[in-house]
């Protein structure tokens, strides 16, 4: 029907003239699907489209190995100071990673702070001023009492087997803002206790695996990324070089079919030539001025190194990084301490409170806080009886982390351990649900971010997971 002559019929010569545009941008969408398609095969680091709007756009994980006490830093309980020195009045795991005795109460004491009155320990004076920007999540809970098997639940969703890590799939499902510096970036990272498959990407494709930059038992400036400037070959000559390399490899898979892991050492390749007009001006810290430095603790012995790493991750985070860790692991003490936990705990707080604080400022004053999801803590926490008279055995039953800006609720604790702090009794949150609601803030369903292999579709939450919405701002 003409619309302007409702009882008139349409010709079929109008119908096309008023349609030609509409058959035009038909058109013009399957082209740049199309060329979008191509691109995102030319260089597999490009930006994806994600199904909803995201709250954050990357990721900085604090991670502090070998696994925090919570009821020493963000969990306070009452009752265990109340009853130090008495047996725990409950039913304890029946897998335990070490016997424990009597209950043994906090050396430290909380106090409220902020405007929200969130408590935190004396241990982390610091972070406490940042305390309404905080999301404690005091229920988590896990599978394994061993480092091993909960730094690799904790990293890739599986205890048991090999797993792309956490920041590997956030790079399959969204790709990097800046294509001359790898999109996943782990600094000072440790060797032990899962090792590389912590930031592995395991079947999913090379692209997607985590760099290392230094490790856990250097000092955080010697953690650069070696041989980044050839003095010997300038950049045309490299240029050749990789283009006929290229050629070589391509003819090779023309021959032998499709071949990953050649196609990841091809753009690896590409990456490491792109990265040397980038990756040094990232790692050099001398054009941050000395205020700067001194937010993070760098002009103090103690927190000069952690300080190093958080200041570094705030620069790969500007520069379009994706997922920064940086891991506080001394290769020593750690966050382990079965026995020793005032000295270690004291030791091990001082390093990183000044550097961590200094990061969320600097985040939040360069407006980067709100889209940055800042996560904080270990592999699991303590338990609250005592193993020997000063130290906590693993505990990954109940424990606690934090996140803060990317689009969390701030100044608010969420879920809670028992009395004592041995088991997740209310709002339990698992490590799966960490990790769906981890994806969420970053525009993707957990659920159908999947990759194929062996036969079966994997994804980061394996068959479980649910989004803790709750705390969603």
């Amino acid at each position: 029907m003409n619309p302007l002559l409702p009882f008139q019929p349409l010709s079929r010569r109008s119908l096309l003239e008023r349609s030609a545009g509409g058959f035009g941008y038909v058109a013009l969408q399957a082209l740049l699907a199309g060329e979008s398609l191509r691109a995102a095969a030319a260089n597999p680091l490009s930006p994806r489209t994600i199904p909803f709007p995201a709250r954050a756009k990357r990721v900085v994980f604090l991670f502090m190995k070998g696994g925090p006490s919570h009821v020493d830093t963000f969990d306070p309980k009452p009752l265990l100071q109340r009853d130090d020195g008495k047996a725990y009045p409950f039913a304890q795991p029946r897998v335990q990673f070490a016997a424990t005795g009597k209950l043994l109460k906090s050396p430290w004491s909380f106090k409220q702070h902020g405007e929200s009155g969130l408590p935190v320990s004396e241990l982390f004076p610091n972070v406490a001023r940042h305390v309404d920007e905080l999301c404690v999540l005091r229920s988590l809970h896990g599978t394994n009492t061993a480092h091993g098997g909960a730094c690799l639940k904790l990293h890739t969703g599986s205890d048991t087997q090999v797993r792309p890590s956490m920041g590997s799939w956030l790079m399959y499902g969204l790709g990097t803002e800046n294509q001359n510096l790898p999109g996943f970036i782990t600094i000072c990272p440790t060797f032990a206790h899962g090792g590389v498959n912590n930031w592995g990407a395991a079947f999913l494709p090379a692209h997607c695996q985590g760099t290392p930059i230094g490790n856990a038992s250097i000092p955080s400036e010697q953690a650069l990324v070696q041989h980044i400037v050839n003095p010997q070959t300038a950049g045309t000559v490299q240029r050749k070089q990789l283009d006929f390399l290229a050629r070589l490899n391509r003819g090779h898979q023309e021959l032998s079919g499709p071949d990953l892991a050649l196609e990841g050492r091809i753009n690896s390749f590409e990456l490491a030539y792109r990265m040397q007009s980038t990756m040094p001006e990232a790692q050099d810290l001398s054009g941050e001025s000395e205020a700067t430095k001194s937010l993070y603790g760098m002009d103090q012995p103690l927190t000069s190194n952690f300080g190093r790493q958080c200041l570094m991750a705030r620069r790969f985070l500007e520069r379009g990084v994706r997922f920064v860790q940086v891991t506080h692991s001394d290769g020593e003490v750690q966050w382990d301490q079965h026995g020793n936990l005032f000295k270690g705990h004291t030791k091990n707080a001082l390093e990183v409170d000044k550097p961590i604080s200094g990061l969320l400022t600097d985040l939040k004053q360069r407006g980067l806080l709100e889209d940055t999801l800042v996560i904080w803590g270990g592999e699991f926490g303590r338990t609250p009886t005592a193993q020997g008279t000063d130290g906590r055995d693993h505990n990954p039953y109940g424990f606690s982390m934090w996140l803060a800006g990317g689009g969390v609720k701030k100044g608010v604790a969420y879920g809670s351990t028992d009395d004592y702090g041995y088991f997740a009794q209310e709002d339990k949150v698992h490590i799966h649900d960490l990790h769906a609601t981890i994806l969420h803030l970053l525009g993707l369903d957990h659920e159908k971010l999947t990759h194929r292999y062996a036969g079966r579709d994997f994804r980061l939450t394996d068959v479980s997971g649910h989004v803790v919405k709750e705390i969603l701002a």
